[in-house]
Parts: C-alpha cells; sequence; structure tokens
C-alpha cells in the first residue's frame, strides 16, 4: 500500500479504512514515509475532514506507534489516574505546570505527555526544556517511578510513547494544518491514551488566541475527542474556555516557567489563571472520586494551591526529572534572560479594550522563541511578560507589556506587533468573559 495512493484517497475526499491509516503512521513513525509526503497527508486531511470512524482509527494508530503503559506492577490505584491536556492557546502553555502539581498535591496520579510549541502557541514540553538538566523524554520506567513517587510527571512524546506524534506534530506546525479537528484530536488524544489513563480533563479554547477561533469551532473538537476517548475506554470532561486575550502575564517559554513558579508559590495569581486552574483541578479530583462533588474538589484544590503542596509537588517533579533540587527556591537563577528587557507603552493612554492575542504569539515567533521549520532551535529566554489584561489601565507609566529580546531590532519588531495588536480605547467599560464557557462530560 503506496503512501502516495492513501494521499491521493484522502486528496480526492474519500474515506480511509483503518488499515491504510494504520499503514500511513506506521510508515511515518518508521521513516518510510518522508516529510514531504506527511505534510501532503496532513494538508488533505486538513481540507477534506475525516469521518469520527478515520479520527478514531488516526488517533489509535498513532497511540500504538509506541508503548502503551501498564501501571500493574506499580501498586496505584488506577482510578486515580487522571490526565490533563489544553488544545492551545496564547498564554495557555503554562497551565498544565500548574495543574499537574496542584493535582498530584489532592491525591489525583498525573502521567501528563505533553507537546512543544505548535504554531503561534508555546508549548509545555519547550517551557520545560529551559529547567537545566529537565529531562522531557525519559524512559517510561522513570516516568512512571516519578508518577508514583511524585504524584505527577509531565514529558514529551517520546521514542517510546507516541513516537508518530513527534513526527506529524513538527510538520503541523510548519505546514499551515493545525487548525484541524482530526488533526488535533489525534495528537491529543495519541499521547493521552498512551499513558493509559482512567479519565480525562481537557480545556478547549476559542478565540484569537486559540486554534479554534469560535466556540462552535472549540464545541466540534471538544465532542470529536470526548468520543475518541470514550472507544479507547476512558471518561472525559472538557472545558470550553475563553481565549481571546492571553492568558496570564506571559508568553514565552523560561519567563513563563518563572511565571508558573510565581503563581504556585504566591508571588502573584491571575485571577482568570486561577479560576482556570482551579476548574481544571477539581475536574481531576472529582474524575478520581477523591471527593463526591465539584463544589468539595475545588475546596481541596484551593486548600492544597494555599499551604503550598502544589509548589512543593513541582519541585519534586522537576528533581525527580533531572533537574535543580532547589528550582522552586532560585527558578530565576537557573533559567536563561535575555539581554534586551524594555516596556512597551501605548500609543495613546486609555485602557487595553480587545487584542489580536494569535498576533501577539505569532510576535513571540519573530523573537525566536517558537519554530518556522521543524528543526528550529529556540531561544527560550525571548518573550512577553507583564502583560495588561483585558480592562487595564495602558498609559506612559503603566506599559502593556514588557519585550525580553536578543537584541534592538527584535524588540523593535516586537514593540510594533504589540501596538498593533492591542486595541486601546478611552474608556475602562471593557471586561474579559468568564474563562471557562461549557462543560462537556463523557464516559465510555
Amino acid at each position: 500500500m503506496l503512501p502516495q495512493e492513501i494521499i491521493r484517497k484522502k486528496r480526492d475526499g474519500l474515506v480511509l479504512s483503518k488499515e491504510e491509516i494504520a499503514t500511513f503512521v506506521d510508515g511515518a513513525t518508521r521513516g518510510a514515509v518522508s516529510e514531504g509526503q506527511i505534510g501532503a497527508f496532513v494538508m488533505a486531511v486538513y481540507l477534506r475532514g475525516m469521518t469520527v470512524e478515520e479520527t478514531v482509527a488516526l488517533s489509535l494508530a498513532m497511540r500504538d506507534s509506541g508503548r502503551v503503559l501498564d501501571w500493574t506492577n506499580y501498586g496505584l490505584d488506577p482510578t486515580r489516574l487522571i490526565d490533563k491536556h489544553s488544545s492551545g492557546g496564547v498564554g495557555d502553555e503554562k497551565i498544565t505546570l500548574l495543574v499537574v502539581p496542584l493535582a498530584a498535591a489532592c491525591g489525583v496520579l498525573v502521567p501528563n505527555l505533553s507537546g512543544r510549541g505548535l504554531d503561534y502557541c508555546a508549548g509545555e514540553i519547550d517551557m520545560l526544556d529551559a529547567i537545566p538538566g529537565y529531562q522531557t523524554s525519559p524512559s517510561p520506567e522513570l516516568f512512571m517511578q516519578t508518577v508514583k513517587d511524585v504524584g505527577g510527571a509531565i514529558i514529551g512524546p517520546t521514542l517510546d510513547l507516541a513516537p508518530a506524534d513527534r513526527k506529524i506534530f513538527y510538520v503541523r506546525d510548519v505546514t499551515a494544518t493545525v487548525e484541524s479537528v482530526p488533526l488535533i484530536t489525534s495528537s491529543i488524544l495519541s499521547k493521552k491514551l498512551a499513558s493509559a489513563p482512567h479519565g480525562l480533563v481537557i480545556s478547549v479554547g476559542s478565540g484569537s488566541g486559540a486554534y479554534m477561533a469560535t466556540l462552535d469551532a472549540a464545541r466540534r473538537l471538544a465532542n470529536s475527542m470526548a468520543e475518541v476517548a470514550a472507544r479507547a475506554g476512558a471518561a472525559s470532561v472538557m472545558l470550553l474556555t475563553d481565549l481571546d486575550c492571553v492568558l496570564g502575564t506571559s508568553v514565552g517559554n523560561a519567563i513563563a516557567v518563572l511565571e508558573t513558579v510565581d503563581f504556585l508559590t504566591g508571588r502573584y495569581r491571575d485571577p482568570r489563571v486561577v479560576d482556570l486552574v482551579l476548574s481544571l483541578t477539581a475536574e481531576m479530583i472529582a474524575l478520581a472520586s477523591i471527593e463526591p462533588n465539584l463544589v468539595a474538589a475545588r475546596a481541596l484544590a484551593e486548600a492544597r494551591l494555599g499551604d503550598g503542596g502544589a509548589a512543593e509537588r513541582f519541585g519534586r517533579m522537576v528533581k525527580a526529572l533531572g533537574g535543580p533540587a532547589d528550582f522552586v527556591e532560585r527558578a530565576s537563577s537557573y533559567l536563561p534572560t535575555a539581554p534586551v528587557v524594555r516596556p512597551v507603552f501605548a500609543e495613546s493612554p486609555g485602557f487595553v479594550a480587545a487584542m489580536d492575542a494569535k498576533a501577539i504569539g505569532l510576535t513571540l515567533v519573530e523573537l525566536g522563541g517558537g519554530r518556522k521549520r521543524p528543526d528550529d532551535a529556540i531561544d527560550f529566554a525571548v518573550g512577553l511578560t507583564d502583560f495588561a489584561q483585558i480592562g487595564d489601565a495602558a498609559s506612559g507609566e503603566k506599559p502593556v507589556c514588557v519585550v525580553h529580546a536578543r537584541d534592538d531590532a527584535g524588540f523593535e519588531m516586537a514593540s510594533r506587533r504589540i501596538r498593533a495588536a492591542v486595541q486601546i480605547a478611552s474608556d475602562a467599560g471593557a471586561v474579559a468573559g468568564p474563562i471557562v464557557r461549557e462543560r462537556i462530560a463523557r464516559r465510555p
């Protein structure tokens, strides 16, 4: 079965069989299918779509391209194995790094496989790569032992776990094929299901900073992932979120890690981030049957965030996976910094009324904090911090954000793009909507 024939069939809008999809994924994993052929395949899927059956087959073929974890010999309660993911968004990459240790502190077991940056959105694994020594591709045994000892671990796809996603993910990143429901579903669910969780909690963003521009599109993606998870035997909860503006106050890699540590230790907590983190963690606690309902589950999450339990788990996870033992206490001394750090001020004073979050994410890519080609190296130090939120004042004293750039040219480029992306109004009437917009729950 030649890969070009499979591509041609999908290009012409025909339905692929489970065997054809498995053959293509196997070839992509082994290198028998070229990067160009992967690009042609994902473009055909992007343009022609997939049926539910095709999407299920693609997700499971990518899952089965490597090892599916077996927790039998680790002495864990399998019903407490609950994973978390995000469909992606500008500023959203840090949420997993907050939820995993918080859920672990509440008794949930979180075997988390995340991804690298994709298109204009930064990724959890690129963030963790900024931490010296942290192993984002450890052996499955180290990963599983860390989950047992710490309660949670965050890693990326490895040569053992969902290796097909590594190949396909990088090609999607640079071929304008990111915003596809079947491709996003298969990428996320292949990683999630490879860790064999009992349940999944996934945030699905919509708005200018998300891959799904509208709430209807986010709903379609959420239902697609819920259906695949159910057919694979996993319960799921999808929270549809508003990502029409930057989530949190930073966009980048190392600087987003700093925001993560500041949040966990209580130095600063953006209110919308707090709401989303507690909502996601509460769903995980409830799915694991640790608390009987979401009200009690949220109260438990608030308690563990407030007493430092989440920060302690994050530090233990970093140490267990090769990072510094005192990372939480001395994060700024371990992370790279950019040589040019300057504020960006609005052209006229007023209040932040709206923003093009995608344009802000693309600014990170132009600074070097994202990839234009699959093999591009990332500058972990660059990015944006202290980002103003909807309704915040912008003046000569209060910047829209602070740019961290490699050089003066990078700063000038970023400042121009940020001013164009952020809309300033004379009055303070604008407010951001609720971070969680809808909830979709599905059982096998």
